[in-house]
């Protein structure tokens, strides 16, 4: 089973709050409205449909250059 992540913080509209982990303890970079959403990896689990996660909390947004 791959390595998942839940997502706590950010915007209101962003879908996904389970992701697949790339690379443990890294940042996320989530690609979402023209922009990206980081989420860094905190000491909390969460409880899921998929079992207990670590927690990735939100803390900026980037544009993407055009």
């Amino acid at each position: 089973m791959a390595n998942k992540a839940a997502l706590e913080g950010g915007p209101d509209d962003l879908r996904e709050r389970i992701v697949t982990l790339t690379a443990p303890d890294e940042d996320l970079k989530i690609p979402h409205r023209g922009g990206y959403e980081h989420f860094r990896a905190t000491a909390r689990r969460q409880d899921s449909p998929e079992g207990q996660l670590p927690v990735y909390e939100w803390w900026e947004r980037t544009e993407i250059a055009e």
